[in-house]
């Protein structure tokens, strides 16, 4: 091979690690943000879900429910 040929080789060798190391940091990087994204959605669904149950009428009477059989509860064990 020519002088030329190795050098260019040499360089597009290099180009190429450097390109694949790249590559699989931010593929690290990515999983990595996906997972707190996940976290986040499911807390937000969570905070959602909550409100929509405090805002209509059945989460009320769910929640005054939910407080009427745990004092009931409270006082038959007195």
């Amino acid at each position: 091979m020519d002088t030329a040929e190795w050098i260019l080789v040499i360089f597009l060798s290099t180009a190429l690690l450097i390109f694949l190391i790249l590559a699989i940091i931010l593929t690290a990087k990515l999983i990595g943000i996906t997972k707190e994204v996940k976290k986040i959605v499911l807390t937000g669904q969570d905070i959602a879900d909550n409100i929509k149950d405090m805002s209509s009428i059945g989460g009320i009477i769910k929640t005054f429910a939910n407080k009427f059989t745990r004092e009931s509860k409270a006082k038959s064990k007195k």
